[in-house]
């Protein structure tokens, strides 16, 4: 038996996986278990998770791969403040003490926190670690690889070919013109936090139109022919200072930066979609020249660009490649499973068997059972019932076809960002009040907020333009048929499109009638495909609402106490612990469905 440790950390959201004789065993985000979300240190507690998940002690590892290389990234960013010697100080006084201490000594680190490793520690380049984490977890014998991100040591953006149990990486973009670092300068330019709110730029631009999308290009960033870019950096600070924009983009676009607490107007909607229209293209452009570059069928995204579903699924519709596969955890996270297979296949040679995707449906964390679900919530003095596990996806859906929002704790943790039916909130996608009800009293976020809805894989093609969508990194439009209110809509502006119903399923339909969807079938889990069949059976939809067991500024679930403190603090209805189930005060469990009627005339009948 063979194990290998992949390990990200030190940048932002680190996280560890075990991979043993080729299959992916583990892995989980520090995150989870520390409960600080993004959580950089060094993966202590992943890494303890990893290895009891496979009855193994750090001695019993053959090798460790860390999915950075400390050293180049030192040097880039040494050379950024050679170039800016009057500028740099400050950045340089924060960021030093942490490079000597910690970025440096990884191999130091690693040896301390392993105690009784004896084997070899691999460092592989960023980009590598992020194309080998989306080759080979994919099911193609073949095909272009492409990673976008803010920078690894000197690349941000890469192109590559994966091939049998090898990747190949091309030509590449180098620092400081970054497509991610631009949409993370305009993140904070939009008064969002960098590194985790570039998904309400996302989600804030079709409320916008790209008005300023012209005056960028003309001014700040060079979008070329092949996708690459070249950044003005008169109109951004981030190669040499604390804040990544610069005064004179601020006087650019005519408005000084939005302050957290400030209220979003229509002007940051427009900017939101004018950098997410530039995003977008950038991205088509890059697909196209990994097509022309590599002449494959298939195409592998990662990189945490690879997180924008908008842009994913702008590629998908081009139809450039026959297929895509977008790695679950295509930002920093992910490294750890492409720095570990790396290992397993370029180093130590191993075969590759295509045909599958060996993420598992992500589900590689934490399991909850409920024996211990029973054993926690009476040492906290909860209140619950049990029922048995066969009869749980029935009644799970009747509770969602009542009106109620169920907090979903079951089986193994999703690995990456996106929760796929084992630690999710769960709704009723055709109620209109869904999606400000768990935004504002669930979440406690943004009411502009788009929700994902939970699709029967062989039912998706009845409403969207898509045929299987497995980890949400996709969004696409509702068909034409479905949609409600078109003329009214295009007549509305800003968060007043809110008031709408776009579909007969709004709280899942965006403003601009894009669904960002996942498709569940029996095979990946079975009982989250059971609890969407049920509601199907009982209402004729085949989808449900489906978004992460979280509230804003924290990480999603990890065990029992974590959903059940969330539960505790919002307004969720019922928690379902794999067969412990606990209710709020009011709720009437045998409630009966609920009928909802169409919302309007719909627009193309």
């Amino acid at each position: 038996m063979t194990s290998i440790l992949g390990i990200s950390a030190f940048y932002h959201d680190s996280a560890a996986c075990l991979v043993v004789d080729g299959e992916i065993v583990a892995a989980a985000q520090e995150e989870r278990f520390s409960r600080r979300k993004g959580d950089a240190r060094f993966p202590e507690k992943a890494i303890e998770y990893c290895l009891a998940e496979a009855g193994l002690t750090p001695s019993s590892l053959d090798a460790v791969a860390y999915y950075d290389k400390p050293v180049q990234t030192f040097s880039r960013l040494l050379q950024s403040y050679l170039e800016y010697p009057n500028k740099c100080f400050a950045s340089f006084k924060a960021s030093m003490p942490v490079w000597l201490k910690e970025k440096l000594k990884t191999p130091k680190l690693i040896d301390a926190r392993l105690a009784g490793f004896q084997g070899p520690i691999y460092f592989s380049r960023h980009h590598e670690s992020h194309a080998a984490s989306a080759f080979f977890c994919s099911p193609f014998e073949d095909a272009a690889l492409l990673v976008i991100d803010a920078v690894g040591e000197w690349a941000c953006t890469s192109i590559g070919v994966g091939e049998g149990n090898r990747i190949h990486m091309l030509k590449e973009v180098r620092f400081p013109h970054s497509l991610g670092l631009f949409y993370s300068a305009m993140t904070q330019y939009l008064g969002f936090a960098v590194n985790f709110d570039e998904y309400k730029v996302m989600g804030l631009a079709p409320y916008g139109e790209p008005k300023y999308a012209q005056r960028l290009l003309e001014k700040a960033i060079d979008l070329k022919r092949d996708g690459s870019i070249a950044l003005n950096l008169k109109y951004f600070r981030y190669p040499y200072g604390l804040t990544m924009i610069h005064p004179r983009l601020e006087r650019l676009l005519g408005r000084r930066s939005r302050e957290s607490d400030e209220p979003i107007e229509q002007f940051h909607m427009d900017v939101a979609a004018s950098v997410q229209a530039i995003c977008t293209q950038a991205m088509i452009r890059l697909a196209r020249t990994a097509k022309e570059l590599t002449g494959k069928p298939n195409l592998c995204l990662a990189g945490g660009v690879a997180l924008n579903c908008v842009g994913n699924g702008a590629i998908y519709r081009e139809k450039i490649f026959d297929d895509i596969y977008v790695q679950p955890a295509a930002n920093d996270p992910g490294g750890a499973i492409g720095a570990a297979l790396q290992v397993w296949h370029q180093v130590m040679d191993q075969p590759r068997e295509a045909g599958r995707d060996r993420m598992n449906g992500a589900y590689l964390g934490p399991a909850v059972t409920r024996d211990a679900a029973v054993s926690r919530l009476n040492e906290l003095g909860a209140e619950f019932i049990e029922l048995d596990s066969a009869e749980l996806p029935a009644n799970i859906a009747r509770w969602i076809a009542a009106g109620y929002i169920v907090g979903l704790c079951q089986g193994r943790m999703e690995f990456g960002p996106r929760a796929l039916g084992a630690r999710s909130i769960l709704g009723d996608p055709r109620d209109p009040e869904n999606q400000s009800r768990i935004n504002r009293k669930v979440k406690y976020r943004e009411s502009f907020r788009p929700f994902a809805p939970a699709v029967l894989e062989e039912r998706v093609g009845e409403y969207f333009e898509i045929g299987a969508s497995p980890y949400m990194l996709m969004v696409m439009p509702v068909r034409e048929e479905r949609r409600l209110n078109e003329d009214e809509n295009s007549k509305t502006r800003g968060f007043d499109k809110l008031q709408l119903a776009r579909s007969e399923v709004p709280a899942v339909t965006h403003v601009d009638y894009s669904v960002r969807l996942q498709t569940v079938n029996p095979e990946r889990n079975p009982f989250f495909y059971q609890v969407v069949s049920e509601f199907d059976k009982l209402t004729g939809c085949p989808m449900i609402v489906n978004t992460s067991f979280n509230v804003r500024g924290e990480p999603i679930v990890c065990g029992v106490d974590d959903a059940y403190h969330c539960f505790c603090m919002t307004d969720i209805d019922i928690l379902a612990l794999d067969g412990a189930v606990v209710v709020k005060p009011g709720v009437d469990l045998n409630a009966p469905p609920r009928e909802f009627q169409p919302a309007s005339v719909n627009a193309h009948e």
